[in-house]
């Protein structure tokens, strides 16, 4: 298959270190074409050969189809046929009128696994500095795949500055989140409603990362809570597995190592060892490429590192 792996953003090199780079206030169209997302998904029905009698017989599946690209034609995933698909412009074009009116600012967007997922992030224009001049800035991603493994997800998110962490806001109670299941028509200006609703998720997450820097973790408590956050998944009814080696690079980064370690923010806080972990998800952890550190670090075994540390460092920190 072709492989398309595009994606375009302004300001500076994001810290996944990837995209063509464009200069800032440029509109929709300019964002498509740079991020690789001026094509169409295209159906087509299941066809199946098969031979009787020396012949050869094409029949077709009703039940399901072919979803491909328009201009490569490449293959993308076999669907239901109740399956809603969500145009890569589609995702662009929910920003139009949040740039143009709203106050937000596009900084990336771009394509993976071929086309199968594709996401835009643009900041908010909310930002915190905590202790130490440690800053914060928030985001909305808006994210989706024409091949089942995510639905149509809003959510906001946030940037440390001085590391480029990034943390997903409100996962502790899951209402800075959005979903859209592909059995439903995406409706961009009901999501946006939604997300009206939940624009003082911004202000809680505030007061959570301030709790966290106020919070202070025993050296002897550091070990246990990081081999209990930093495991391989189970497999068949055994229990999880440590990971040695991630709890080694994460207890230096937390040790010093990492970047604003050494802030008064971070250094002996459980906001300190939840960057340790963050850290080493977006930037340390062993990936194929740097597409797939950032896929994980967003959607897959790397955000949920994060959720469950978020999760053990926000329960220290009541």
């Amino acid at each position: 298959m072709h492989q398309v792996e595009t994606m375009a953003y302004v300001g500076e090199r994001p810290w996944h270190g990837l995209g063509n780079r464009l200069a800032l206030g440029q509109p929709i169209e300019e964002w498509k074409a740079s991020a690789g997302m001026d094509w169409q998904i295209n159906e087509a029905e299941v066809r199946y050969a098969t031979q009787r009698g020396g012949n050869g017989l094409l029949g077709a599946y009703p039940d399901q189809k072919v979803l491909y690209r328009s201009d490569t034609l490449a293959p993308l995933a076999v669907v239901s046929r109740r399956f809603q698909v969500v145009q890569p412009g589609e995702i662009l074009e929910f920003y139009r009128d949040l740039t143009e009116l709203g106050g937000f600012e596009l900084e990336s967007a771009g394509v993976l696994r071929e086309g199968r997922k594709f996401w835009a992030l643009a900041r908010t224009g909310q930002s915190v500095q905590l202790k130490g001049k440690d800053q914060v800035h928030g985001y909305l991603l808006l994210a989706t795949a024409c091949d089942g493994t995510l639905a149509t997800t809003a959510r906001f998110t946030s940037v440390r500055v001085v590391c480029h962490n990034t943390l997903h806001i409100a996962v502790s109670d899951r209402r800075g989140a959005i979903k859209v299941p592909h059995r439903s028509k995406f409706d961009p200006e009901a999501i946006k409603r939604q997300l009206g609703i939940t624009v003082n998720a911004w202000a809680g997450f505030v007061d959570r990362m301030k709790a966290l820097v106020a919070t202070p973790v025993d050296p002897d408590s550091v070990e246990g809570l990081l081999r209990r956050v930093l495991t391989y998944p189970a497999q068949l009814g055994k229990p999880p597995v440590v990971n040695e080696q991630a709890v080694k690079a994460v207890r230096a980064l937390y040790d010093g190592a990492g970047r604003g370690a050494a802030l008064a923010s971070s250094r002996a806080t459980a906001w300190g060892l939840l960057n340790g972990v963050t850290e080493y998800v977006d930037h340390h952890r062993r990936a194929r490429t740097e597409h797939h550190r950032l896929e994980a670090a967003w959607f897959g075994q790397g955000a949920q590192l994060k959720q469950r540390a978020w999760d053990e460092l926000t329960q220290l920190a009541n």
